[in-house]
């Protein structure tokens, strides 16, 4: 896996060892991402220009609700949404907040298929939260590329 940053953007990109098909399903079928990613998304589906929201699955975390408005499917190619960036906090209403867009893009390999992920729009992040914001989904970022990484090898 390699990284890189800049104080707008989180880029992180990893090459996976499965086919594209099925990196795609686990990154665009709602629920297979949610098992993944940690969120329960449990009879849902990705619909471009919905807003999809599930609680999250990690321990400690199981109060908060993720949502994603999804942005973009290219099939086999390219996946984006928007979201409300380290919005953990549940006395704080985040929707008059800009959100982050992030992206998923596939790309060919000789060794399987490159997941390359961007989560751009920090610099709109109001400044009292926007460098936590960051710092927390950069390790985030590294733990999901883990996560589908062995979500593809269990699967």
């Amino acid at each position: 896996m390699s990284t890189s940053a800049n104080s707008d953007r989180i880029e992180r990109q990893i090459l996976l060892a499965a086919p594209r098909g099925k990196v795609w399903h686990a990154l665009v079928d709602a629920e297979s991402f949610g098992d993944w990613f940690g969120v329960n998304l449990k009879g849902q589906r990705f619909v471009v220009g919905e807003t999809t929201h599930g609680h999250i699955t990690y321990p400690g975390y199981e109060h908060l609700v993720c949502e994603m408005q999804i942005e973009r499917i290219e099939p086999e190619q390219r996946f984006a949404y928007r979201w409300h960036p380290y919005a953990v906090d549940p006395a704080v209403d985040y929707t008059q907040e800009p959100t982050t867009l992030v992206e998923f893009a596939l790309e060919e390999h000789a060794d399987g298929i490159l997941l390359r992920l961007v989560e751009s729009g920090f610099d709109r992040v109001p400044l009292a939260r926007r460098a936590e914001a960051y710092r927390m989904n950069s390790g985030g970022w590294d733990e999901q590329m883990r996560n589908i990484q062995n979500y593809l090898a269990r699967h």
